[in-house]
């Protein structure tokens, strides 16, 4: 059977997006168990509320919901279990000097196939503030009406 190629994208955290600044962002693999992995084949999981974690020099993430796998039986896992996420020890220990030292967070932005393979893509974000929201949310109302105006126009 020939291996999966390419990058097909499972869930998104578009709430990420309204609520942080997204400074870099880095890829991480995943540690999940195999019905896991088929729950999420099948496009049951939350991003919504998941962040990461360093603890003893290893990333988890937490907060992200994988639904039980319906037709899983003992196997199947806790839904909102820290999951350990796989990235180089020097890797982390970076990421953790940055979210100690600039008080900035680590937010999960999406998870995604990579070639068959589970990937988390993490984003080093700093949170917005209440103004900051609404100068974003008036930008995009702004380019919405003007993408409205040309297509009315036929340009």
């Amino acid at each position: 059977m020939p291996k999966q190629q390419g990058k097909k994208e499972i869930a998104a955290n578009r709430k990420a997006f309204h609520e942080y600044f997204v400074l870099e962002r880095f890829e991480a693999g995943i540690a999940l168990a195999g019905t896991e992995v088929k729950s999420i084949r099948g496009g049951q999981v939350n991003l919504k509320d998941s962040f990461c974690t360093i603890k003893d020099g290893e990333l988890f993430v937490r907060g992200m919901h994988v639904s039980p796998y319906e037709h899983g039986n003992i196997f199947n896992k806790d839904p909102v279990r820290p999951r350990k996420l796989l990235m180089h020890k020097r890797e982390i220990s970076k990421l953790n000097a940055r979210v100690m030292q600039d008080g900035n967070a680590l937010i999960p932005l999406s998870l995604y196939f990579k070639d068959g393979r589970v990937k988390v893509e993490l984003g080093l974000c700093k949170g917005k503030k209440l103004h900051d929201k609404r100068d974003s949310e008036a930008e995009r109302e702004s380019k919405r009406d003007i993408e409205r105006t040309l297509k009315e126009r036929n340009y």
